[in-house]
C-alpha cells in the first residue's frame, strides 16, 4: 500500500514568480544565484566548501530542468535532462511569502486572507499590545521592539536580558513576533509560557506565529539558539492534508518544526530534530515505522533560518550539498509504491538585498519507483502538490488543487 514523504527544502526557491515584482523582488533566484557564485570561484573564507554546486542526486530527480522551466536559465553545473522522476514548478497564489503559507497551500489549503505584519519603525510593537503582554506576563519590560535578526538581536541584547530578566522581542517582514530568552537564567517553560500569552495577544491581529527563540551561553561570542524553538500557529482555515490523512485513519509523521506550522492538527507522531544530519535520521527512522498510506512530512530549516536570512551563500552551498549527499539514503528506503516529493515553501536568495524571504517559485521533484518520469509543467497553485499526494493515499480530492499524477 502507498506511502508519501515529502521533504520541504525551507526557502530553496527557483526564481520566476510573475508577482515577484510587487514584493521587491523582482529577478531573486535563490538557488540559481547560489550556483552562480559557485561557478565563479569566489572566495569561502571558511573553508565550507569549494568549486561549482554539487547536486548530482538533486539534479537527476529534475532540479535543473525546474529552473530553467521557472525562468529559462539552466543553473551553472546543473542540467536540463532529468534521469528519473517528474519535475515542475509550483507557483504559489496565497499572498505574502510567510511560511505558513507556503506549507498550507502545499498541503492543499492557500490562505484566503492578509496577515497582519508590524511596521518597520522603532518601537514596532503598539503600546496597548506591549502594555497588556507585561501586565499579564508580570515583566518588568521587554527589550529590542523592532525589526531584527534573531542572532544579531541576541548579541546585542542577551547580556541585559540576563541583567534585566526582560525577554527579547522582535520581528521581520514577515508575520511573526517572537521572543528570545535564555534557557537557564529565564528557563523554558517561563518563555513558553509567555509566548503563549503573546500569541493571544497576535491572533486578533493575523499575526501568523509567535516564536520561542531559546538561547544558551553567557556572553554575545558564546551566545547560541538551541533547538527547543517552538511556534505558537494560528491553525489553517480548514482542513488540510495532514488532517485529512490522520481523519481517514492513518499515520501523519510530522518532523522538525510542521508540527508547529500547521498548530499541531493532523499530526498523529511529531518528530524533532536539529539540523540537516539529524532531521535526515528523522526521515528514515519515520520511514521505519510509518505503516501503509502513511503521511511523512519534514522541514529542513537550516537552509532558511541559518543562511537565508543571514545571506550565507557558502554556507548554504555547503547546506545544498550535503542534503544531496544524503538523499539516496531515502530513496533507497522507498518501498517499491512510495513517492517521494522534495520542494520549498518560497525563496530566501542569500544574494538579495535584506535579511527576508524572496517571492519565488518552487521545484517540484517527484519519485517513486511506480511512477514514469515526465514534466508536470507550472502548477498554478502550491495545492496541486497536496491533491496529487492525496490522490497516491487514495483520499477523496480536497476543494483546492488539481493532481499531476
Amino acid at each position: 500500500m502507498p506511502r508519501a514523504i515529502v521533504c520541504l527544502l525551507d526557502s530553496v526557491g527557483i526564481g520566476g514568480a510573475p508577482d515577484a515584482a510587487a514584493y521587491g523582488d523582482e529577478g531573486a533566484n535563490t538557488l540559481g544565484h547560489i550556483a552562480e557564485w559557485a561557478s565563479e570561484g569566489k572566495a569561502d573564507l571558511e573553508g565550507l566548501r569549494a568549486g561549482p554546486l554539487n547536486v548530482p542526486n538533486m539534479d537527476a530527480l529534475g532540479l535543473g530542468a525546474a529552473v530553467k522551466l521557472s525562468n529559462g536559465t539552466v543553473p551553472p553545473n546543473l542540467s536540463d535532462t532529468p534521469k528519473g522522476g517528474r519535475f515542475g514548478v509550483g507557483r504559489e497564489v496565497s499572498k505574502g511569502k510567510d511560511t505558513p503559507s507556503g506549507h498550507w497551500e502545499i498541503a492543499g489549503v492557500p490562505v484566503p486572507f492578509e496577515w497582519g505584519y508590524f511596521p518597520q519603525t522603532e518601537p514596532t510593537f503598539p503600546p496597548e499590545l506591549v502594555a497588556e503582554f507585561l501586565k499579564r506576563t508580570g515583566l518588568p519590560g521587554i527589550l529590542g521592539d523592532k525589526h531584527a535578526s534573531g542572532t544579531t538581536v541576541i548579541a546585542e541584547l542577551g547580556e541585559e536580558h540576563i541583567r534585566t530578566g526582560m525577554p527579547i522581542c522582535y520581528t521581520s517582514i514577515d508575520s511573526v513576533f517572537q521572543i528570545a530568552a535564555h534557557e537557564s537564567h529565564f528557563g523554558l517553560d517561563r518563555l513558553y509560557e509567555i509566548c503563549r500569552v503573546a500569541f493571544e495577544l497576535t491572533e486578533p491581529l493575523k499575526i501568523g506565529r509567535v516564536i520561542a527563540r531559546p538561547f544558551i551561553g553567557e556572553t554575545p561570542d558564546t551566545f547560541k539558539r538551541t533547538g527547543n524553538r517552538r511556534d505558537f500557529a494560528i491553525s489553517p482555515p480548514e482542513p488540510t492534508l495532514l488532517d485529512r490523512n490522520a481523519a481517514a485513519g492513518h499515520q501523519v509523521f510530522a518532523i522538525g518544526k510542521i508540527s508547529d506550522i500547521y498548530a499541531g492538527s493532523g499530526v498523529t507522531h511529531k518528530l524533532k530534530g536539529t539540523g540537516i544530519p539529524q532531521l535526515f535520521d528523522k526521515t528514515l527512522d519515520a520511514m521505519e515505522m510509518a505503516a501503509d498510506r502513511a503521511f511523512i512530512m519534514t522541514n529542513f530549516v537550516d537552509f532558511d533560518s541559518e543562511y537565508g536570512h543571514r545571506r550565507d551563500v557558502p554556507g548554504y552551498a555547503a547546506a545544498l550539498e550535503l542534503f544531496d549527499r544524503r538523499l539516496p539514503e531515502i530513496i533507497a528506503a522507498l518501498r517499491h509504491d512510495d513517492l517521494l516529493v522534495l520542494t520549498a515553501d518560497h525563496g530566501n536568495d542569500p544574494t538579495w538585498p535584506g535579511t527576508d524571504h524572496t517571492r519565488e517559485q518552487v521545484p517540484i521533484l517527484v519519485f517513486s519507483p511506480a511512477l514514469p518520469a515526465g514534466e508536470i509543467g507550472i502548477r498554478p497553485s502550491f495545492a496541486d502538490i497536496g491533491e496529487s499526494i492525496a490522490a497516491w493515499l487514495g483520499l477523496p480530492p480536497g476543494r483546492h488543487g488539481k493532481s499531476f499524477l
